[in-house]
């Protein structure tokens, strides 16, 4: 594919009062706060350090599933049959029995809600016909998503021996921003109370250990975890007028510590970033060219609105890079993506999108590609 590139550099004042002086002291063995929208990371600490992360881990387990849902290679009504060695696992679980069925979706919200070890095993066998077979979807989906410090060695996070799922809390926010646009996966792990077995025992009902979803306002996931090696771990995002952040913190000796540092992570953001509106919806910002097709040269749009993380009170010089495709041909739908929006600060991408063709372009007629290579042909074009 070529692309064609075109650089700009804006200027952007951000109005309003300097930053506010707010430092920070973290105690969990590993930190990070992170724009989602961009993956730009603004605060970190030990990020590096591969750690245990308990059920953390668990958002790879619920990625594989939702991502093989949106393939069609599985659906929520599908009746998954728990195994002895499901039924078997010990922890947060739903206990299941051996033989026992329920739903893909009710194992789903089993997984993400109650953080329930059975109902991960037996999602795993059923998608990958054991949970060996799983763990390496995992750690190869782990490599897709260049989580270098990541080693799966189960699907659950719990202890196998000496041997622990690894991750660092770099690569925890990064399978997290991943799992924010997932289809559904946002969906599952807001939830905060889920009743399982609803049309008999209703036992267990469910509560989610991100307590933050009551307590924080803006919330909205992702996923705690603990066990007595990885201490007490949670990734979390929050969004605030357009501004999500995404924070991460492992390694804490208490629930309660747990919390507060994740509270500290998100008012730092809040308080030190905004969200700021860039371009608006159908904003035309390049045209393309499409040899074949009718219209021949189309404008190129934002599909949605677009909002870049800046830190509050700063003058800016933003470099705006657009790539658009320049091998199109038509026919072209209505909204086609034919590049990217990128928006740095310095060397750092403070914000991408993609970017669409705003209306249909049809495959032309032969009459007026031979009357546009005439042309070209007389222009001395080719």
């Amino acid at each position: 594919m070529r692309l064609l590139t075109l650089i700009t550099v804006v200027a952007v004042c951000i109005a309003g009062l300097s930053a506010p002086v707010y430092s920070l002291e973290l105690i969990g063995r590993a930190s990070l706060l992170m724009d989602p929208s961009s993956g730009r990371v603004l605060l970190e600490h030990n990020s590096r350090e591969q750690l245990p992360v308990a059920s953390v881990s668990k958002l790879m387990t619920l990625v594989l599933v939702l991502e093989a849902l949106e393939r069609g290679e599985a659906a929520l009504d599908d009746v998954v049959t728990a195994s002895p060695f499901a039924a078997s696992k010990r922890g947060t679980r739903i206990w299941l029995e051996a033989g026992e069925q329920l739903t893909l979706e009710e194992l789903l919200y089993a997984i993400a809600v109650g953080s329930a070890n059975d109902a991960a095993v037996a999602v795993a066998e059923y998608l990958a016909g054991s949970e060996t077979n799983f763990v390496e979807l995992m750690n190869e989906r782990a490599s897709q998503l260049s989580l270098n410090e990541t080693i799966f060695v189960n699907c659950t996070g719990l202890p196998e021996g000496d041997s622990h799922n690894l991750m660092s809390a770099k690569d925890v926010a990064v399978l997290a921003r991943h799992a924010i646009g997932v289809p559904a996966l946002m969906d599952y792990v807001s939830t905060y109370e889920y009743t399982m077995r609803p049309t008999t025992t209703k036992i267990p009902v469910l509560w989610n250990a991100n307590k933050l979803l009551r307590r924080y306002y803006g919330v909205d996931g992702l996923k705690t975890g603990f066990t007595t090696e990885a201490g007490y771990c949670l990734a979390v995002t929050a969004q605030r007028d357009h501004l999500r952040l995404l924070a991460v913190s492992l390694g804490h000796k208490t629930e309660a510590e747990r919390e507060s540092e994740a509270r500290s992570l998100l008012d730092y953001g809040f308080r030190k970033y905004h969200s700021l509106q860039l371009y608006s919806k159908d904003a035309v910002v390049s045209t393309v060219d499409c040899p074949n097709g009718e219209p021949r040269v189309v404008d190129v749009v934002l599909p949605e609105d677009f909002y870049i993380t800046v830190e509050r009170g700063k003058e800016l010089d933003l470099t705006t890079v657009i790539s658009l495709d320049q091998e199109l041909n038509a026919p072209l739908a209505q909204g086609t993506a034919v590049g990217t929006i990128t928006v740095l600060y310095e060397d750092q991408v403070v914000g991408v999108n993609t970017l669409a063709i705003n209306q249909e372009v049809q495959k032309a007629k032969l009459v007026d590609l031979m009357f546009r290579l005439s042309r070209a042909l007389a222009q001395g074009l080719y």
